[in-house]
């Protein structure tokens, strides 16, 4: 099956290394998410990678993580993860735990914050690192001592009524 997107897709990429045992959120923009618009003809994932690699060295890894649909444009989320070396001089803070943003069973989270697409997408990147072969072998010890703590979650409104109170 093929589906068409018309109207913009925006990127939001996270930049990520594993520094000392810890995740840090990096990039042009710190650790806001950097914000590129995908233009027609082009595959969303091949200009953030274009768009990345031109601009950062120690590029490992390049995947998407979740989509939404936010502002008029559907925001596909990237995780970018990168050499600790290749942090220099951009700033960078810690990842943080926060809990996951919460859906209906037919309808989207209310409001997604940016650590919570975060959070999403290190849960994610953790699952590739023990499912995937490529990322698996990409990510070496220290990532997946990192990545130890984040677990894939259910859907949990399928779960129990209150399960979306737990964080």
């Amino acid at each position: 099956m093929h589906v068409d997107v018309e109207g913009p897709v925006t990127a939001e990429v996270f930049t990520l290394a594993c520094r000392a045992d810890r995740l840090v959120l990096t990039g042009p923009c710190g650790a806001a998410p950097w914000l590129i618009e995908s233009g027609p003809g082009e595959h969303p994932v091949d200009t953030v990678r274009r768009i990345v690699e031109g601009v950062l060295d120690g590029v490992l890894l390049v995947h998407s993580t979740s989509w939404r649909y936010e502002r008029g444009a559907v925001v596909l989320s990237f995780v970018v993860v990168i050499e600790p070396a290749a942090i220099g001089a951009m700033d960078a803070a810690p990842v943080v735990r926060v809990g996951l943003a919460r859906s209906s069973s037919h309808a989207p989270p209310d409001a997604i914050g940016h650590l919570q697409v975060v959070e999403h997408g290190v849960r994610h990147l953790a699952w590739l690192a023990k499912e995937d072969e490529v990322v698996r072998t990409t990510l070496d010890d220290t990532w997946h001592q990192a990545l130890a703590d984040y677990v894939p979650e259910p859907f949990r409104q399928l779960d129990t009524p209150n399960a979306g109170d737990r964080t």
